[in-house]
Formats: C-alpha cells, structure tokens, sequence
C-alpha cells in the first residue's frame, strides 16, 4: 500500500511552465509502476504521463506530447511532473497515482490516488 502527496499546482499563465511533485507518506515507490492523470469539470480523468516501475519507460498522452517530462526517484519516493508551454485547455486537477502493474495506463490499473492538486492555466 503507498499513500501519496502532490503538491506544486497554481496558477499559470498561458505559455508558463508548472512542476508537479508527487512523494510517498508511506510506501516505496519501487514497487509501483505510477502516472500522472488529470480530469477537468465535465470530463472524464485522463492520462498524462506514466511511467514504469523501473523508471526506465515513460509514455505520454498525446495532447502533451513534447511538453512534459517525468521522473521518479525510487530511493526518496518521489515523482516529479515539469509541464511547459501549458494552454487554458490543460486546466484540470492533476492526480498521482501508483500501480501494481509494472508499467500502465489506463486510470482502471490504478489503485492508489493522491487528493489531486489543482492547475489553472489563464489566457
């Protein structure tokens, strides 16, 4: 079991960059393969990113393709989200979430959820 923190949302303007970070109050982040989801008003919870247990793969959704990066760091339990050239349409509240998978990505693979951590991107 892993209990999760995000921290780091806010308020940005379009074109800025936001960094997310994710950190364990209890478990280790090596036995979870983890992901980055948001889900705006009205819509469904979506990936953003995800990545394996390892570290060693990483996939993006293809509305942000090219503008994430994420990195997990097994041995302090944490994991970063840096998000750049954000637009109004990437508002939403960003989730952490952990997997007994080695590596998914669909939101039904995930059984351990942050309190999600609110992005707001102005025009």
């Amino acid at each position: 079991q892993v209990q999760l923190v995000e921290s780091g949302g806010g308020l940005v303007q379009a074109g800025g960059s936001l960094r997310l970070s994710c950190a364990a109050s209890v478990g280790t982040f090596s036995q979870f393969g983890m992901g980055w989801f948001r889900q705006a008003p009205g819509k469904e919870r979506e990936l953003v990113v995800a990545i394996a247990r390892s570290g060693g793969s990483t996939i993006e959704s293809d509305s942000m393709k090219g503008r994430v990066t994420i990195s997990k760091d097994n041995a302090k339990n944490t994991m970063d989200l840096q998000m750049n050239n954000l637009n109004p349409e990437d508002t939403a509240i960003y989730y952490c979430a952990a997997s007994l998978s080695a590596f998914a990505t669909a939101p039904e693979r995930y059984m351990f959820w942050g309190q999600g951590t609110q992005v707001t991107v102005s025009s």
